[in-house]
């Protein structure tokens, strides 16, 4: 009989169970789970509540801006309608040369 021949192994040939652990094997780690994902449900409701507190801020400051263009626009139309003082006196009103293209800026 031939003599056998041994056989190196390391510790990566060595079997464990320990990467195939169930949750239901050890019921510690399942309670973590569930806290954990109820800590991170409490977070997003404290994330909704301020994003939508910011929406609604929003919708106000909207609410304001167009309630201001409204009288400005109403305060712009009185004084189309109404006759101007200054357009009946001996002064000219300054007139300036119509503009070609808005600013001009140099740097």
């Amino acid at each position: 009989m031939p003599p056998q021949k041994r056989i190196l192994r390391s510790l990566q040939d060595i079997r464990t169970l320990s990467g195939k652990v169930d949750l239901t094997a050890s019921p510690y780690m399942a309670y973590m789970k569930v806290s954990c994902l109820e800590m991170e449900k409490f977070r997003r409701g404290k994330e909704k509540t301020s994003a939508l507190r910011r929406v609604e801020n929003i919708n106000i400051r909207f609410k304001e801006i167009e309630a201001e263009k409204a009288g400005i626009l109403k305060t712009l139309d009185e004084k189309k309608h109404v006759p101007s003082v200054s357009s009946s006196s001996s002064e000219p009103s300054p007139s300036f040369p119509p503009s070609e293209g808005g600013f001009k800026l140099r740097y």
